[in-house]
């Protein structure tokens, strides 16, 4: 039981530590472009995978932009599994990310994988929105954590 202890600790260590990278969390992304498509945000599969939103015609998983290259196959991976198109939605937290932006596009060009991006609003207080948003990121890392606990127990 100790080591189980440990090992969520690590987890949940690894988690707050790239959280604190990013000024809002990737849903708050997420849930602004997927309500403007009119999409389902975290759409289960069976095999218990979410696609981040799910829209009429496409398959789509946001990223920061320095994990582009991760983007690929997971949009990949939806698209087959749900008989949509595979979409990116690149998240670009300052003008250094467009690097990201111009290395995913001819890869999503070749492959026929739909391309966006999303801006850090400039709107926003992003001191006092950090606390909230790590706080929310830890919230749902916990709840994500002992969901994925249970179906090993169950």
């Amino acid at each position: 039981m100790k080591k189980c202890f440990l090992i969520i600790f690590c987890l949940i260590a690894l988690e707050l530590s790239a959280a604190a990278k990013h000024d809002l969390p990737e849903k708050y992304y997420q849930k602004i472009w997927c309500d403007e498509q009119k999409g389902e945000m975290e759409h289960l599969l069976p095999d218990g995978t979410r696609v981040d939103c799910l829209t009429l015609d496409y398959a789509v998983e946001f990223d920061f932009a320095p994990k582009w290259a991760e983007s690929i196959g997971q949009s990949l991976y939806y698209a087959s599994k749900t008989a949509r198109r595979p979409g990116i939605v690149l998240i670009i937290e300052s003008k250094k990310d467009f690097k990201y932006y111009y290395r995913i596009k001819k890869l999503c060009e070749d492959y026929n994988i739909a391309l966006w991006y999303i801006n850090k609003p400039k709107h926003i207080d992003t001191s006092v929105n950090e606390e909230n948003g790590i706080f929310t990121i830890i919230v749902n890392f916990i709840l994500n954590l002992f969901n994925e606990i249970l179906k090993i127990f169950m």
